[in-house]
């Protein structure tokens, strides 16, 4: 009789186990530690994008975990290289999958996310990604939010510029041939169509291109008031350095891409002058975002682009959405990001005032910037979509 009891006590204390496993994940977050998983491109074309990304985000982990965390717990980050490929992406999002991780953080390239985020988004995980890509946030995935402007929300704001204070009449485009690319020509001609401004031709280059003779030629030939340049930012440097060598004087305009601190720094002196709207940049003149250049820099030891803000205060959102939920859900935190709003004076990572909608894109104010001297300057600041003519 004592053996029998015996054997049924352990298959009580065995059901009891497993049971406590079948539950982790299902309702409350059982770790110990709130695990991201940060996938990244940190080789391939996309290295300096990704590793400014990866830094950011391991920048304000630190900041969080000694300030005690989120609801108390501890954010353990890992960190992948997708190699700039959607299929390594994708491959590495299911793997952070199987490690249980409670958001993902990258790729940063448009081409990955679109490919990786069906993964996310089937295990119902929140997956801030810094692509711009329009249509990223345009298939109804729930779980895929954006640390960065999308392409439908910034090129309205540039096409105002370009049109309203530059007064250009016609442009050249020289776009790279890739979904982030092709995505920002059908954006900016969009938003073009409501203003007086002509797209008088349309130069598509490739990804890693090295010689742009043929398309800066292409560019002077079709004698448009200015050119319009949407690329990767080694693409992007490579491209001022012909423009230069082959003396274009015409106002050069681009998007955050064009005059990132890499480029400035690979371009060189063929980089002044170059305009363009920034959905973030380090040169604001915003006490937050000063504050948060100055530990980047003794962090590591460089200046950050605009992609080192966006892992930073992508944690930060994060970090807002948990605690507002109040508690560790993942499905419950991804419905709380849906309509966030949060302000900089409360949560100073974020960097500045913002609000995520339901599709996951986010409005904030930006910049207008001109590269002086090797250095951004900003020339304006352009209003949230939200706030315009308020």
């Amino acid at each position: 009789m004592n053996q029998t009891n015996e054997a049924a006590r352990r298959l009580l204390c065995q059901a009891l186990v497993l049971g406590a496993f079948a539950g982790v994940g299902t309702g409350a977050w059982a770790q110990q530690t709130i695990k991201i998983a940060n996938i990244v491109e940190l080789s391939g074309g996309g290295a300096t994008a990704g590793t400014n990304f990866k830094n950011g985000v391991e920048l304000a982990v630190k900041e969080i975990n000694a300030s005690g965390g989120i609801l108390g717990k501890k954010i353990e980050s890992s960190t992948s290289d997708t190699q700039s490929n959607p299929g390594v992406a994708k491959g590495l999002t299911q793997k952070a999958i199987d490690d249980d991780v409670f958001a993902i953080f990258g790729p940063v390239f448009s081409g990955s996310i679109m490919v990786s985020m069906a993964e996310s988004r089937r295990a119902e995980v929140p997956n801030f990604t810094g692509g711009e890509a329009a249509s990223i946030t345009e298939q109804g995935n729930k779980y895929v939010f954006r640390t960065s402007f999308t392409q439908a929300t910034a090129m309205p704001k540039l096409a105002r510029y370009i049109d309203q204070q530059m007064k250009i009449k016609s442009l050249a485009v020289i776009y790279v041939n890739n979904d982030f690319g092709k995505g920002g020509l059908d954006a900016i001609k969009k938003a073009l169509a409501s203003t007086p401004v002509k797209v008088a031709t349309e130069i598509s280059t490739e990804p890693g291109q090295i010689d742009f003779a043929a398309a800066v030629l292409r560019a002077k030939q079709s004698n448009a008031d200015a050119l319009f340049a949407y690329s990767n930012e080694e693409e992007s440097a490579r491209l001022l350095r012909e423009l230069r060598k082959q003396g274009y004087a015409k106002p050069i305009i681009g998007e955050t891409t064009l005059t990132g601190q890499k480029v400035i720094d690979l371009a060189g002196e063929a980089a002044n002058g170059a305009i363009a709207h920034v959905g973030l940049t380090v040169d604001a003149p915003n006490p937050a975002i000063r504050a948060f250049r100055a530990k980047f820099e003794k962090e590591y030891k460089y200046v950050s682009d605009h992609n080192g803000m966006k892992g930073y205060s992508g944690v930060y959102l994060l970090k807002a959405a948990i605690e507002k939920t109040g508690k560790l859900d993942r499905k419950a935190v991804a419905a709380t990001l849906h309509g966030l709003k949060v302000t900089a004076a409360q949560q100073p990572g974020v960097l500045m005032d913002v609000s995520i909608d339901g599709k996951g894109d986010l409005d904030r104010e930006s910049f207008i910037v001109e590269v002086k001297n090797g250095k951004q300057e900003v020339i304006a600041t352009v209003p949230a979509l939200g706030t315009a003519g308020k």
